[in-house]
C-alpha cells in the first residue's frame, strides 16, 4: 500500500522514479502553485507601493503643516537700540542775598523754593495780610475779570474807621460818607494804599463782623494748606499776624491766580469816584520786572511780597518771593532789587535734542533699518543747576510705515516736563515667504537692532 505526505497530491509511478533517477527533464507545474505564487508577489508588490504612498503622503501633509505655520506665524518684532542724549549739567547760578530778615523765592511752575534764608521761621506779615482779606471775600463774593463786582456804600461808621486807624498809627485810604464803591474799587482804597480802614470795611460788608470774617479767614487758610499763618484782624496792624517766608511764596501764587487781585497789585494809581487818585506803596513796582504784590510795614520792619516777569526764550517765567524784616522801606528795595537781579539770569532756555534727533534704531533679521527720530524739538527753561534728564520709550515693532510714531521722549528738569513723540525714519515691512520659509528659527522671536 502507497502513501503519500500529508497536504500532497500522489504522483505518478514513474514520475516518482524519474527524479529519483535524477531525470533532468521539466516538471509540470501545478496550476494551484502557479496561482499562489503570482498572489504572494502581487501582495508583495501591493503592501510596498501602498507603504510609499503613505510615505509621500505624510511628507505632504508634514510639509504642507510646516508650509502653513511657516507663511501664518508672526515675523519677529525689533527692539530699538535707544541712543537718548547726556542729562544737561549746568553751573550754579551765583546770587545776591540778602544780609537780614527772612525771605523765600519761588517760580510758577517750579519745583520749591529757588533762594531761600529763614524761610520757616514765624514773623509779622503786617499789610501783606489784606492779600488774604482779599482772597476770602473775593471766595464769597466772586467777581468777573473785568467786572466791578456789587456796590457798597460808604457811611459815617466808615468814616469812624478811618479816623480810628489814624490813631492807631495804621495807614489809610480817604473815605466820606454817603459814596458807593464798587467791590473792585474798594479793594484797590484796601491793598494799593494799604487802606486799614478799607480792610475793616469791606470784611464787615462781606461777613458782617471781624469775628465772621476771621472766623471764614481761618477756615480758609486751613483749606488752602497753610499750617504756620496766623490771622489777627483784617488789616495786618496786630503784630498777632505772622507767618513764614515759604508760605508766603504761596500766598503770592494764590493772588496772582485771582485775576482781579493780580490786575489790581500790578496798578501804579487809580482814580476812585469823589475820592481821587491813590497811589500804590510799592515803590518797585514798573522797575526790575515787578509787578506786584503788596508792601507791609510795622513799626519795627519793612516787608514786600514781590512778583516779577521775566522773559526766557519764548517763556515767560512768573518770580514770586519775599523779603520780611527789612529795617526801612529804603534798604528793602535795595535788597529785593539785587536778589531779583540776581535770580533772574539764573533762569536759562536749555535745547535738549533738535528736531529729527536720532533717539533709537532698529534693524530686522532681514536686513532692513529704520531710526526713531525726534518729531519736534525739545527745549526746557532750567533754573540755575538744576539737572535735566531724557528719557526714551520707543516700542518694539514688527512692521511699520516711515513716518509712523513710535514712543516718546521724556524730558525732565525737577517739576517740569517736555514730552516729545517719535516717530519713523525708514519703512520696516514684512520679509515675504521665501524668508518666512526659510527662517524656521527666526519666527515668534525679538530682535534687537545691531548698532547703538
Amino acid at each position: 500500500m502507497t502513501t503519500h505526505a500529508p497536504g500532497r497530491e500522489a504522483e505518478p509511478d514513474g514520475a516518482r522514479q524519474r527524479r529519483a533517477a535524477g531525470d533532468s527533464a521539466a516538471v509540470p507545474v501545478d496550476p494551484a502553485d502557479e496561482r499562489r505564487a503570482k498572489a504572494n508577489v502581487y501582495r508583495r508588490r501591493r503592501i510596498m507601493v501602498f507603504g510609499a504612498l503613505a510615505i509621500v503622503l505624510a511628507l505632504l501633509v508634514s510639509g504642507g503643516v510646516y508650509v502653513g505655520r511657516a507663511l501664518g506665524a508672526a515675523i519677529p518684532a525689533a527692539a530699538p537700540v535707544v541712543t537718548a542724549p547726556q542729562p544737561v549739567a549746568q553751573a550754579p547760578q551765583p546770587l545776591a542775598l540778602p544780609g537780614f530778615g527772612g525771605y523765600a523765592v519761588g517760580a510758577v511752575g517750579f519745583d520749591g523754593l529757588l533762594v531761600a534764608g529763614s524761610a520757616e521761621a514765624s514773623l509779622p506779615t503786617a499789610s501783606i495780610t489784606k492779600i488774604i482779606t482779599a482772597l476770602v471775600v473775593l471766595d464769597e463774593h466772586p467777581v468777573a475779570a473785568g467786572e466791578g463786582g456789587p456796590d457798597l456804600a460808604y457811611t459815617e461808621a466808615d468814616v469812624e474807621l478811618y479816623w480810628d486807624m489814624i490813631a492807631q498809627n495804621g495807614s489809610v485810604a480817604p473815605v466820606e460818607p454817603g459814596i458807593s464803591l464798587t467791590l473792585v474799587q474798594s479793594l484797590e482804597a484796601m491793598l494799593l494804599p494799604s487802606g486799614n480802614n478799607y480792610a475793616i470795611s469791606i470784611s464787615n460788608w462781606a461777613f458782617g463782623s471781624q469775628e465772621a470774617f476771621l472766623e471764614r479767614a481761618r477756615t480758609w487758610l486751613a483749606d488752602h494748606g497753610f499750617q504756620h499763618t496766623v490771622i489777627a484782624d483784617s488789616s495786618g496792624l496786630s503784630l498777632d499776624n505772622t507767618s513764614t517766608p515759604a508760605e508766603l511764596v504761596r500766598l503770592g501764587e494764590l493772588a496772582l491766580e485771582n485775576p482781579v487781585v493780580a490786575s489790581i497789585v500790578a496798578t501804579q494809581d487809580v482814580e476812585l469816584p469823589a475820592l481821587g487818585e491813590i497811589e500804590n506803596s510799592n515803590k518797585l513796582l514798573g522797575t526790575h520786572g515787578v509787578d506786584g504784590i503788596k508792601t507791609g510795614t510795622t513799626d519795627d520792619a519793612a516787608n514786600l511780597l514781590f512778583s516779577a516777569d521775566v522773559q526766557v526764550g519764548e517763556e515767560s517765567v512768573t518770580i514770586v518771593g519775599v523779603l520780611l524784616g527789612a529795617p526801612d522801606h529804603a534798604s528793602l528795595r535795595e535788597a529785593v532789587a539785587a536778589l531779583l537781579d540776581s535770580v533772574a539770569p539764573g533762569f536759562r532756555e536749555v535745547t535738549v535734542f533738535d528736531e529729527g534727533a536720532e533717539l533709537a534704531s532698529y534693524a530686522t533679521p532681514w536686513g532692513q533699518t529704520a531710526t526713531a527720530e525726534a518729531s519736534e524739538a525739545a527745549r526746557l527753561v532750567v533754573w540755575s543747576d538744576t539737572p535735566v534728564d531724557v528719557a526714551v520709550d520707543a516700542a518694539s515693532i514688527t512692521t511699520a510705515d516711515d513716518g509712523a510714531e513710535v514712543g516718546n521722549a521724556t524730558v525732565t528738569a525737577g517739576a517740569r516736563t517736555v514730552v516729545v513723540p517719535l516717530r519713523l525714519d525708514g519703512s520696516l515691512e514684512d520679509p515675504g515667504p521665501w524668508w518666512r520659509l526659510g527662517n524656521p528659527g527666526g519666527l515668534d522671536a525679538p530682535v534687537s537692532a545691531g548698532r547703538g
